[in-house]
Parts: structure tokens; sequence; C-alpha cells
């Protein structure tokens, strides 16, 4: 049930991220800083009990980390992110998206023990057609854009960097610890960005907006990962993967249903590449795991606040 409610909340996110954002009311910084500002809060005491559960101190060096992880992801990838779902299809960059734990593994070779395997290529090459059939640059879907659909490429190659450098001390601190944290920090970094560019902060919230706002942020942002945590609580880091499995497939869906969206037949391939390649990556990290390091494996923390 936690991986379903998470795959679902996520699912929504694009659309919702689409139609509070219309009018252009609220601008991208504005947006994300609010909802991440508020998610963060959501989360922040999950956080501050589980790092009473594991009696963690946090040093200086734990909170320039943090800092640093909450820069990457709010500052860049989901400002960007944000102008990207603007400029395309929900559907489309929701799948887009996706391919985000492609580029995690991809930093992950640099910056972590985790090393680039045949295996782990040849599923890259698979998404990579996937996505490839997804923008099909020869006849682009009405309603997208090859600037928005590129903006959504580069917010899952940094987040991509922002997960891999996640798995550096997310074991130590926390999931639910690092991703709170990292939320606010960058939620903060991001304020001073908007003050220095002189966007506006709380301008344009109110009664029109400020339902879809508190759902991003509070059942988005907050609930949909507590719920993926809940889940890797009780089962294991590849039971709540599963939850990244299924967005590709509910996103396009509820696109279509909600904002009439279409679906042409090369998207729908796109997605069954991608689906296919995580499917050979996760298929092959299980198959190598014991069952008792399955059960402390945090890779698929890597996802952590992946849709934010």
């Amino acid at each position: 049930m936690y991986v379903l409610a998470s795959a679902f909340i996520f699912s929504t996110m694009e659309i919702a991220l689409k139609i509070t954002g219309s009018g252009g009311s609220l601008d991208e910084f504005q947006l994300t800083f609010i909802r991440f500002l508020i998610g963060g809060l959501f989360l922040l005491p999950f956080a501050v009990k589980e790092i009473r559960t594991r009696e963690l101190k946090l040093g200086k060096h734990d909170y320039i980390y943090l800092f640093l992880l909450g820069f990457i992801c709010i500052c860049l990838s989901m400002v960007v992110f944000q102008m990207g779902v603007m400029a395309s299809n929900a559907s489309t960059a929701a799948v887009i998206f996706c391919i985000n734990p492609m580029f995690t593994v991809f930093f992950a070779h640099f910056l972590t023990s985790e090393k680039l395997t045949r295996v782990k290529v040849v599923s890259m090459g698979i998404s990579l057609i996937g996505l490839v059939c997804i923008i099909n640059p020869a006849h682009i879907n009405p309603g997208n854009t090859l600037i928005g659909m590129l903006m959504v490429f580069i917010a899952a190659l940094l987040f991509g960097l922002y997960s891999a450098m996640g798995k550096r001390r997310i074991e130590r601190i926390g999931g639910l610890a690092q991703t709170s944290l990292s939320f606010l920090f960058g939620a903060a970094a991001l304020l001073i960005c908007m003050i220095v560019l002189r966007r506006p902060v709380l301008f344009e919230i109110g009664t029109h907006n400020i339902l879809n706002i508190l759902y991003l942020s509070i059942v988005v942002t907050g609930l949909g990962y507590l719920f993926y945590f809940k889940a890797m609580e009780i089962s294991n880091a590849g039971t709540a993967a599963v939850v990244f499995f299924l967005k590709p497939v509910f996103a396009p869906i509820l696109a279509v249903i909600v904002l009439s969206e279409k679906l042409p037949l090369a998207a729908i391939i796109g997605i069954g590449f991608i689906l296919a390649g995580s499917f050979i990556n996760l298929g092959y990290k299980r198959k190598k795991q014991t069952p008792i390091a399955e059960e402390t494996d945090h890779d698929s923390e890597q996802c952590a606040g992946k849709f934010s």
C-alpha cells in the first residue's frame, strides 16, 4: 500500500505543477521555493525522530554536504524541471525525468565505490533508445517543445548528480533526515538567489492557487517521500524501487485523463524501452544481493526526492 500510494502521488506531480504554474501567476523560482520549504518542514519531525533513533550528531561537514545537496537539487535541478514542465506536456516531462537513475549510475561510478558494469551500460542504452522515441525529433507531439524537453533532460541529469552525491552519507544520516534537511537548505539557498535576482517570493498567492500549492508541498513533496521511505523501512530498497517503475505507467494515463493530453504510439514504445532498461538494472542488482545485504542496501535511496 505504501508503494502504490507513493507511486500514485508522484505520478500526479507534473500535472499539479502544470496546473499551478499555468497563467504565469507563480514563476518557476517562487513555486519551487514554496513547495520545497513546506515539504521539507512537513518531513522535519520524521527526520528529527530518525536522527534521535540513530543517535546521530551532525557536524560542520555534514551541514556543508547537506547544503550542497540542496543547492544542486532545488536551485538547479528542480527550477530547471519546473521550466521544462511548463514548456512540454506533463506526460512527456514525467517519463523523461524517470531516466534520472541512469545518470545516477553514471555519476556514482566517479563519486562512490559503485562502478559501471556491462549490464548497467546495456540498461542505460535501452533507456536512451526509449528517450529518443519519446522526444521523437522528426515529429514533436503537440504541446511539447524541444527546449522544454531539453530542460527536463538537464533536470534529470542534475538530479542524477544529486542522487549519486547523496549515496555517500545516506546510510549514516538516514533517508528521511537527509531528504528533509537538504530540501530546507536548498529552499534557503533558493530564497537568497530570488532576493538577489529580485524574484517574487510570496506574490500572487491567494485563494485561487493555495490548494494547489498545498497539494504540491504536503502531498507530493511530503507524503510522497514519507510513504516511499515507509515502504523501504518495512520491506527493503528493492521493493520500494517499484515506485519508480509504476510512475512511467501511471503519469501518462493521468495526464491523458486530467489534461486531455494525447499519447502517441512512439511515446508508448519509448515508455516500454525505459521500463525495460530499468527492470534490467534493478534485476541485476537484486540478483547480486544476498538476502541480508538486500535489507541494508540503499541503492534505491538514490531516488530520494526523485519526484519532488
